[in-house]
Formats: C-alpha cells, sequence, structure tokens
C-alpha cells in the first residue's frame, strides 16, 4: 500500500494511492489525479538521520576514505517539502547538487534493536533528495549546517510504501534526471550500512521513534543544479520524487 497526505479544497487528507495516482480517502471516496496538492508523506517528522558517504562509490568520486562506521548527521525540519513543491538554489554559491535517497520511516519505538529484526520497526518507504551545497564543505566532519539545512532543501514523497510490498530493500535502482536527462544512477546493493544494520547502530545508543526518518546516503553521479532546472528522483519499487528549482529571491517571494 503506498500512503500519502494531501491538500484537497483545503482540506489535510490522509489517503492511498492508486496505480493510476488517484488517491482514496479513508471513507472510499475516489480524488483524481491533478486535482490536490501533494503534502510531505509523514505528519509528524520526528529526528531526521542522514548518511554521508554510504556509497563507496560516491565516496570515491569525492576523494574521501569509505567511513569505517555510519557518518550520521541530524536535519531540521525547516528541510522537508513535498513532491512537485519548489527548492531553490541559494544565492552566491559555486555548486549545488542533488542527493537520490532511499528512507526508512520507523513506525515503532526501537531501542536495542538486533539487526535481523530492524525492519519489523520499519513502517514504509519513501525517497528524499538531500540537496548539498559543496561549497561550504570544509572538512570529513561534515556536513555543516550550511550544507544541509537550507529551508525545502529535502524534498520527501511523494508517498510512504509498505516495507511488506517491497521485494528486497538492498537490491533497489536509483535513478535521478535533471530536465528528462539521466544524471545519476546506482543501486542500494552498494550500500555500504544498509537500513537493518543503521537501526542496530543507532538504536544502541538512543531510542528510535515513530516519524523517525532515516536517509541512508546516495550513489555516485554529481550535476550542479540551477535555477530552472527540474530534478526527478526515482527509486524503484518506491516511488518518482520531482521538484523544480527557483532562485533565492523567486523561492523567498512565492512562500
Amino acid at each position: 500500500m503506498r500512503r500519502a497526505r494531501i491538500d484537497y479544497q483545503g482540506q489535510t487528507l490522509n489517503v492511498t494511492v492508486n496505480d493510476d495516482l488517484s488517491v482514496t480517502k479513508q471513507s472510499g471516496e475516489k480524488i483524481a489525479k491533478d486535482t490536490f496538492k501533494w503534502l510531505v508523506p509523514i505528519e509528524n517528522p520526528g529526528t531526521i538521520f542522514a548518511l554521508g558517504l554510504n556509497y563507496a562509490d560516491h565516496a570515491s568520486e569525492l576523494a574521501f576514505e569509505p567511513p569505517k562506521e555510519p557518518l550520521v548527521f541530524l536535519k531540521g525540519q525547516n528541510t522537508l517539502t513535498a513532491h512537485g513543491q519548489p527548492s531553490y538554489r541559494p544565492d552566491d554559491i559555486e555548486f549545488m547538487h542533488y542527493e537520490c535517497e532511499l528512507v526508512a520511516v520507523i513506525g515503532k519505538e526501537a531501542r536495542n534493536v538486533k539487526s535481523q529484526d530492524a525492519l519489523q520497526y520499519v513502517s514504509g518507504l519513501t525517497v528524499c533528495n538531500d540537496y548539498a551545497i559543496r561549497d561550504y564543505l570544509e572538512n570529513y566532519y561534515r556536513p555543516n549546517l550550511r550544507v544541509k539545512s537550507r529551508d525545502s532543501l529535502c524534498p520527501i514523497g511523494p508517498w510512504i510504501v509498505d516495507i511488506d510490498d517491497i521485494g528486497d530493500i538492498n537490491n533497489l535502482t536509483l535513478e535521478t534526471r535533471v530536465n528528462g536527462e539521466v544524471t545519476q544512477q546506482g543501486t542500494t546493493a552498494d550500500m555500504i550500512f544498509d537500513i537493518p544494520f543503521l537501526i542496530e547502530y543507532l538504536s544502541q545508543f538512543m531510542t528510535l521513534k515513530p516519524g523517525d526518518l532515516i536517509a541512508t546516503g546516495t550513489p555516485k553521479g554529481l550535476k550542479d543544479i540551477q535555477p530552472g532546472d527540474v530534478v526527478t528522483c526515482e527509486i524503484a519499487e518506491v516511488g518518482t520524487l520531482e521538484n523544480p528549482v527557483l532562485s533565492e529571491q523567486a523561492f523567498y517571494e512565492q512562500r
């Protein structure tokens, strides 16, 4: 099942998503596609965990050694925005790139969980695009706030797919397209630390809560993103996330 949140005629609704991209309300009423606005699919996002250098090929293209344990950082909720909504390129920077990532959504409280049991604590999977501003990436203790905590620079969605509906989460293809051109391809098989490992690792020293998000890193393939670009991140069996990019001035004028 694909679960989403939408804005329809001024109402926030929890819906399921059909194959034709129409949605069905809890009452059973069907709403046609393109008649509503997608919202961030998690009603109350908790802690947002993100992984740096979790694909060996991405670490290599950045001239970093692959980490020996998860390189985890936290993100603010201000970074989240929904499918179809704009992100922006900050003024006076040299390089901003996308990061197509598989996201695990925690479904129940998890403490001292073993990897073999970890998927029982995942309610579903979604897609995010964790943009990075490389101008401010100063050292291995990455990333600092200016790199990863800008408003709207972590689009997420459009929906959450139940974990039981995914075949093999360790063998999902990822693809990013910029204005229709394929610029990044990879597979979750190349993750250094997979989702079960990450849940075990994190839950050893903190309690994971429902609504917490774990964004699992991105494969190689970087391209500088400019205002006017449309960036599409697709993960097989999970979904396709697409967002336009505005200039900083245009973005804040329309908010």
